[in-house]
Protein backbone atom coordinates (compact mmCIF):
# COMPACT_ATOMS: atom_id res chain seq x y z
CA UNK A 1 0.00 0.00 0.00
CA UNK A 2 2.68 2.54 1.00
CA UNK A 3 4.90 1.56 -1.92
CA UNK A 4 2.08 2.22 -4.37
CA UNK A 5 1.21 5.50 -2.63
CA UNK A 6 4.84 6.70 -2.78
CA UNK A 7 5.12 5.68 -6.42
CA UNK A 8 1.89 7.29 -7.57
CA UNK A 9 1.84 10.53 -5.60
CA UNK A 10 2.85 13.56 -7.72
CA UNK A 11 6.36 14.62 -6.73
CA UNK A 12 8.84 17.45 -7.25
CA UNK A 13 12.61 17.14 -7.00
CA UNK A 14 14.64 20.22 -6.07
CA UNK A 15 18.13 18.82 -5.44
CA UNK A 16 19.63 16.62 -8.13
CA UNK A 17 23.01 17.10 -9.83
CA UNK A 18 22.70 16.17 -13.48
CA UNK A 19 26.31 14.93 -13.52
CA UNK A 20 25.36 12.73 -10.57
CA UNK A 21 22.75 10.93 -12.67
CA UNK A 22 25.49 9.43 -14.87
CA UNK A 23 24.73 5.72 -14.57
CA UNK A 24 27.71 3.35 -15.11
CA UNK A 25 26.14 2.01 -18.31
CA UNK A 26 25.96 5.51 -19.77
CA UNK A 27 29.48 6.25 -18.55
CA UNK A 28 30.69 3.27 -20.58
CA UNK A 29 28.60 4.34 -23.58
CA UNK A 30 29.87 7.94 -23.58
CA UNK A 31 33.47 6.83 -23.05
CA UNK A 32 33.22 4.62 -26.13
CA UNK A 33 31.50 7.35 -28.14
CA UNK A 34 34.25 9.83 -27.25
CA UNK A 35 37.11 7.31 -27.68
CA UNK A 36 38.11 7.39 -24.02
CA UNK A 37 39.59 4.58 -21.99
CA UNK A 38 38.09 4.07 -18.54
CA UNK A 39 39.96 2.24 -15.76
CA UNK A 40 37.00 -0.18 -15.57
CA UNK A 41 36.04 -3.20 -17.65
CA UNK A 42 32.30 -3.05 -17.04
CA UNK A 43 29.45 -1.15 -15.41
CA UNK A 44 29.59 -3.64 -12.55
CA UNK A 45 33.26 -2.75 -11.96
CA UNK A 46 32.32 0.93 -11.82
CA UNK A 47 29.63 0.28 -9.22
CA UNK A 48 32.13 -1.60 -7.05
CA UNK A 49 34.14 1.63 -6.81
CA UNK A 50 31.21 3.44 -5.19
CA UNK A 51 32.30 2.76 -1.62
CA UNK A 52 32.57 6.27 -0.22
CA UNK A 53 34.07 7.26 3.12
CA UNK A 54 32.95 10.90 3.06
CA UNK A 55 31.97 13.73 0.72
CA UNK A 56 35.48 14.20 -0.67
CA UNK A 57 35.96 10.53 -1.52
CA UNK A 58 32.74 10.73 -3.52
CA UNK A 59 33.73 13.97 -5.27
CA UNK A 60 37.03 12.45 -6.39
CA UNK A 61 35.29 9.74 -8.43
CA UNK A 62 32.41 12.05 -9.40
CA UNK A 63 34.76 14.48 -11.14
CA UNK A 64 36.58 11.59 -12.79
CA UNK A 65 33.33 10.18 -14.12
CA UNK A 66 32.04 13.36 -15.69
CA UNK A 67 35.10 13.56 -17.97
CA UNK A 68 33.26 11.30 -20.42
CA UNK A 69 30.59 14.00 -20.97
CA UNK A 70 31.96 16.06 -23.84
CA UNK A 71 29.52 17.02 -26.59
CA UNK A 72 26.17 18.78 -26.65
CA UNK A 73 24.62 15.43 -27.51
CA UNK A 74 26.26 13.86 -24.43
CA UNK A 75 24.68 16.47 -22.16
CA UNK A 76 21.36 15.98 -23.94
CA UNK A 77 21.42 12.19 -23.53
CA UNK A 78 22.43 12.44 -19.86
CA UNK A 79 19.67 14.91 -19.03
CA UNK A 80 16.95 13.15 -20.98
CA UNK A 81 17.81 9.82 -19.30
CA UNK A 82 17.31 11.43 -15.88
CA UNK A 83 14.06 13.12 -16.91
CA UNK A 84 12.71 9.85 -18.32
CA UNK A 85 13.54 8.12 -15.03
CA UNK A 86 11.93 10.99 -13.12
CA UNK A 87 8.78 10.71 -15.22
CA UNK A 88 8.61 6.98 -14.50
CA UNK A 89 8.60 7.84 -10.78
CA UNK A 90 5.79 10.38 -11.29
CA UNK A 91 8.03 13.36 -10.68
CA UNK A 92 6.06 16.21 -12.22
CA UNK A 93 8.67 18.96 -11.80
CA UNK A 94 12.47 18.88 -11.38
CA UNK A 95 15.01 21.58 -10.59
CA UNK A 96 18.37 20.42 -11.87
CA UNK A 97 21.86 21.45 -10.77
CA UNK A 98 24.79 21.52 -13.17
CA UNK A 99 28.48 22.29 -12.58
CA UNK A 100 29.73 24.38 -15.52
CA UNK A 101 33.23 24.90 -14.08
CA UNK A 102 33.82 21.15 -14.09
CA UNK A 103 33.31 21.25 -17.86
CA UNK A 104 34.79 24.60 -18.92
CA UNK A 105 37.99 23.61 -17.08
CA UNK A 106 38.21 20.71 -19.55
CA UNK A 107 37.92 23.03 -22.52
CA UNK A 108 34.21 22.50 -23.12
CA UNK A 109 32.31 25.64 -24.00
CA UNK A 110 29.66 26.89 -21.57
CA UNK A 111 27.08 27.01 -24.37
CA UNK A 112 27.71 23.34 -25.22
CA UNK A 113 26.73 22.34 -21.69
CA UNK A 114 23.67 24.54 -21.38
CA UNK A 115 22.27 23.89 -24.84
CA UNK A 116 22.46 20.13 -24.45
CA UNK A 117 20.80 20.13 -21.03
CA UNK A 118 18.17 22.70 -21.98
CA UNK A 119 17.10 20.91 -25.17
CA UNK A 120 16.48 17.74 -23.16
CA UNK A 121 14.41 19.76 -20.67
CA UNK A 122 12.31 21.18 -23.51
CA UNK A 123 11.80 17.74 -25.05
CA UNK A 124 10.84 16.22 -21.69
CA UNK A 125 8.21 18.89 -21.15
CA UNK A 126 6.86 18.39 -24.67
CA UNK A 127 6.80 14.58 -24.66
CA UNK A 128 6.60 13.63 -20.97
CA UNK A 129 4.70 16.57 -19.49
CA UNK A 130 7.50 17.05 -16.96
CA UNK A 131 8.49 20.67 -16.26
CA UNK A 132 11.98 21.61 -15.10
CA UNK A 133 14.26 24.49 -14.11
CA UNK A 134 18.05 24.77 -14.39
CA UNK A 135 20.32 25.84 -11.51
CA UNK A 136 23.96 26.71 -12.16
CA UNK A 137 26.18 25.70 -9.24
CA UNK A 138 29.45 27.38 -8.32
CA UNK A 139 32.26 25.03 -7.22
CA UNK A 140 33.18 26.38 -3.81
CA UNK A 141 36.68 24.85 -3.75
CA UNK A 142 37.65 27.10 -6.68
CA UNK A 143 38.39 30.84 -6.51
CA UNK A 144 35.94 33.72 -6.41
CA UNK A 145 37.50 35.02 -9.63
CA UNK A 146 36.76 31.70 -11.34
CA UNK A 147 33.19 31.82 -10.04
CA UNK A 148 32.73 35.38 -11.32
CA UNK A 149 34.11 34.41 -14.75
CA UNK A 150 31.60 31.55 -14.88
CA UNK A 151 28.77 33.85 -13.90
CA UNK A 152 29.71 36.17 -16.76
CA UNK A 153 29.53 33.20 -19.15
CA UNK A 154 26.00 32.56 -17.89
CA UNK A 155 24.85 36.10 -18.68
CA UNK A 156 23.84 35.15 -22.21
CA UNK A 157 21.68 32.33 -20.83
CA UNK A 158 19.73 34.25 -18.17
CA UNK A 159 16.47 33.15 -19.77
CA UNK A 160 17.54 29.50 -19.53
CA UNK A 161 19.12 29.45 -16.06
CA UNK A 162 16.74 30.07 -13.15
CA UNK A 163 19.08 30.17 -10.17
CA UNK A 164 22.64 30.10 -8.89
CA UNK A 165 23.77 27.54 -6.32
CA UNK A 166 26.90 26.56 -4.38
CA UNK A 167 28.24 23.01 -4.13
CA UNK A 168 31.38 20.81 -4.00
CA UNK A 169 33.72 20.40 -0.98
CA UNK A 170 31.99 22.16 1.90
CA UNK A 171 34.50 22.02 4.75
CA UNK A 172 36.91 24.93 4.63
CA UNK A 173 34.91 26.74 1.95
CA UNK A 174 32.30 28.87 3.75
CA UNK A 175 29.47 30.57 1.88
CA UNK A 176 30.76 34.05 2.81
CA UNK A 177 33.57 33.53 0.28
CA UNK A 178 31.06 34.08 -2.56
CA UNK A 179 29.03 37.09 -1.41
CA UNK A 180 30.07 39.22 -4.40
CA UNK A 181 29.13 36.48 -6.87
CA UNK A 182 25.69 35.96 -5.37
CA UNK A 183 25.06 39.70 -5.16
CA UNK A 184 25.71 40.05 -8.87
CA UNK A 185 23.58 37.02 -9.72
CA UNK A 186 20.71 38.42 -7.68
CA UNK A 187 20.95 41.76 -9.51
CA UNK A 188 20.49 39.83 -12.75
CA UNK A 189 17.29 38.33 -11.38
CA UNK A 190 18.61 34.85 -10.60
CA UNK A 191 17.17 32.90 -7.67
CA UNK A 192 19.66 31.74 -5.03
CA UNK A 193 20.33 28.47 -3.21
CA UNK A 194 23.38 26.97 -1.51
CA UNK A 195 24.65 23.69 -0.09
CA UNK A 196 25.20 24.26 3.62
CA UNK A 197 25.10 22.21 6.79
CA UNK A 198 25.82 18.86 5.14
CA UNK A 199 29.32 18.33 6.53
CA UNK A 200 29.83 22.00 7.36
CA UNK A 201 28.67 23.56 10.67
CA UNK A 202 25.38 25.38 11.33
CA UNK A 203 27.27 28.66 10.91
CA UNK A 204 27.54 27.87 7.19
CA UNK A 205 23.74 27.79 7.05
CA UNK A 206 23.59 31.17 8.78
CA UNK A 207 26.11 32.55 6.29
CA UNK A 208 24.11 31.24 3.34
CA UNK A 209 20.94 32.82 4.71
CA UNK A 210 22.30 36.15 5.92
CA UNK A 211 25.20 36.82 3.53
CA UNK A 212 24.21 35.03 0.33
CA UNK A 213 20.51 35.65 1.05
CA UNK A 214 19.52 32.27 -0.35
CA UNK A 215 15.91 31.20 -0.75
CA UNK A 216 16.57 27.51 -0.05
CA UNK A 217 19.21 25.56 1.86
CA UNK A 218 20.47 22.41 0.17
CA UNK A 219 20.95 19.66 2.78
CA UNK A 220 20.88 21.67 6.04
CA UNK A 221 20.78 18.56 8.21
CA UNK A 222 23.18 20.02 10.82
CA UNK A 223 20.75 22.84 11.62
CA UNK A 224 19.51 20.85 14.62
CA UNK A 225 22.78 21.64 16.41
CA UNK A 226 21.71 25.30 16.73
CA UNK A 227 18.38 25.94 18.48
CA UNK A 228 18.27 29.55 17.35
CA UNK A 229 18.82 28.49 13.76
CA UNK A 230 16.02 25.92 13.96
CA UNK A 231 13.68 28.61 15.32
CA UNK A 232 14.63 30.93 12.44
CA UNK A 233 14.15 28.21 9.81
CA UNK A 234 10.76 27.20 11.24
CA UNK A 235 9.55 30.79 11.64
CA UNK A 236 10.49 31.69 8.07
CA UNK A 237 9.70 28.26 6.61
CA UNK A 238 13.02 28.20 4.76
CA UNK A 239 12.99 25.07 2.58
CA UNK A 240 15.64 22.41 3.23
CA UNK A 241 16.38 20.04 0.34
CA UNK A 242 17.37 16.92 2.26
CA UNK A 243 18.97 13.90 0.52
CA UNK A 244 18.69 10.92 2.91
CA UNK A 245 20.36 8.11 0.94
CA UNK A 246 23.22 10.47 0.09
CA UNK A 247 23.66 11.27 3.79
CA UNK A 248 23.93 7.58 4.63
CA UNK A 249 26.19 6.70 1.69
CA UNK A 250 28.58 9.50 2.67
CA UNK A 251 28.60 8.30 6.30
CA UNK A 252 27.00 11.40 7.79
CA UNK A 253 24.61 8.86 9.31
CA UNK A 254 25.58 5.22 9.61
CA UNK A 255 22.03 3.94 9.09
CA UNK A 256 18.81 5.40 7.73
CA UNK A 257 17.22 4.78 11.13
CA UNK A 258 19.73 7.27 12.58
CA UNK A 259 18.80 10.02 10.10
CA UNK A 260 17.33 13.12 11.75
CA UNK A 261 14.62 13.62 9.11
CA UNK A 262 11.74 12.58 11.39
CA UNK A 263 12.91 15.01 14.06
CA UNK A 264 13.14 17.77 11.47
CA UNK A 265 9.54 17.16 10.44
CA UNK A 266 8.33 17.09 14.06
CA UNK A 267 10.03 20.42 14.75
CA UNK A 268 8.05 22.01 11.94
CA UNK A 269 10.92 22.54 9.49
CA UNK A 270 10.06 22.85 5.79
CA UNK A 271 11.68 19.64 4.55
CA UNK A 272 11.79 18.26 1.01
CA UNK A 273 13.23 14.90 -0.07
CA UNK A 274 15.62 14.59 -3.00
CA UNK A 275 18.14 12.22 -4.59
CA UNK A 276 21.32 14.36 -4.89
CA UNK A 277 23.56 12.08 -7.05
CA UNK A 278 21.36 9.01 -7.54
CA UNK A 279 23.59 7.08 -9.95
CA UNK A 280 26.39 7.07 -7.38
CA UNK A 281 24.28 6.59 -4.25
CA UNK A 282 21.90 3.95 -5.59
CA UNK A 283 18.57 5.70 -5.20
CA UNK A 284 16.35 8.17 -7.05
CA UNK A 285 13.59 10.16 -5.37
CA UNK A 286 11.19 7.25 -5.00
CA UNK A 287 13.89 5.06 -3.40
CA UNK A 288 14.72 7.87 -0.96
CA UNK A 289 11.09 8.14 0.14
CA UNK A 290 10.75 4.36 0.45
CA UNK A 291 13.92 4.07 2.49
CA UNK A 292 12.79 6.82 4.85
CA UNK A 293 9.31 5.39 5.16
CA UNK A 294 10.61 1.95 6.07
CA UNK A 295 13.19 3.26 8.55
CA UNK A 296 10.99 5.84 10.29
CA UNK A 297 7.46 4.56 9.77
CA UNK A 298 6.31 7.60 7.81
CA UNK A 299 2.58 7.58 7.05
CA UNK A 300 0.65 8.87 4.07
CA UNK A 301 0.20 12.27 5.67
CA UNK A 302 3.98 12.57 6.15
CA UNK A 303 4.59 11.71 2.49
CA UNK A 304 1.91 14.17 1.40
CA UNK A 305 3.48 16.96 3.47
CA UNK A 306 6.92 16.25 1.98
CA UNK A 307 5.53 16.39 -1.55
CA UNK A 308 3.47 19.49 -0.78
CA UNK A 309 6.54 21.24 0.65
CA UNK A 310 8.56 20.43 -2.48
CA UNK A 311 6.04 21.98 -4.85
CA UNK A 312 5.64 25.02 -2.58
CA UNK A 313 9.43 25.47 -2.33
CA UNK A 314 9.94 25.19 -6.10
CA UNK A 315 10.79 28.11 -8.38
CA UNK A 316 7.66 27.55 -10.45
CA UNK A 317 5.53 30.60 -11.18
CA UNK A 318 2.38 30.91 -9.02
CA UNK A 319 0.03 29.59 -11.72
CA UNK A 320 2.06 26.43 -12.41
CA UNK A 321 2.70 25.91 -8.71
CA UNK A 322 -1.03 26.01 -8.00
CA UNK A 323 -1.65 23.57 -10.88
CA UNK A 324 0.68 20.98 -9.36
CA UNK A 325 -0.59 21.53 -5.81
CA UNK A 326 -4.14 21.00 -7.07
CA UNK A 327 -2.99 17.81 -8.80
CA UNK A 328 -1.44 16.65 -5.53
CA UNK A 329 -4.62 17.44 -3.57
CA UNK A 330 -6.77 15.63 -6.12
CA UNK A 331 -4.55 12.54 -5.91
CA UNK A 332 -4.69 12.39 -2.12
CA UNK A 333 -8.47 12.91 -2.09
CA UNK A 334 -8.91 9.72 -4.12
CA UNK A 335 -6.78 7.47 -1.89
Amino acid sequence: MMEAFIHNIPKAELHVHIEGTLEPEMMMKLAARNHMKLPFESAADIRKAYDFKNLQSFLDIYYRGLEVIVTENDFYDLTLAYLQKASEQNIRHAEIFFDPQAHTARGIEFKTVVRGIHQAMLDAERHLGLSSKLIMCILRHLSVADAMDTLEMAKAFKNTITAIGLDSSELGHPPKKFVSVFNRARRWGLKTVAHAGEEGPPDYIWQALKLLRVERIDHGIRCLEDTGLVEYLVRNQVPLTVCPISNVKLNIFNLMKQHNLKQMIELGLCVTINSDDPAYFGGYLEENLLSLQQAHGLNMDDIFKLSHSAFKASFLNPVDKRKYLNELDEFVSTV
